[in-house]
């Protein structure tokens, strides 16, 4: 199997369990784990430039906003 094989067979079975995706995406897990690992990050990244506080927490929003229920 080459690998324009294994990226249709991948893109095949996404389709196939498209709904169940999204669910599991905007699931209240997801948005627990993604609030944990989204605070990690931005704590870290404020530790290497404080100066860019505010456009962190921008990021960090904009990011939590496509993973989870809120």
């Amino acid at each position: 199997m080459g690998i324009e094989d294994a990226v249709n067979k991948g893109k095949e079975l996404f389709e196939q369990n498209k709904e169940k995706i999204e669910e599991a995406v905007k699931s209240e897990q997801a948005e627990d784990i993604s609030d944990k690992v989204l605070d990690g990050v931005a704590d870290f990244a404020k530790k290497i430039a404080p100066g860019a506080a505010d456009k962190i927490d921008e990021i960090r929003d904009g990011a939590d906003k496509a993973v989870g229920n809120e």
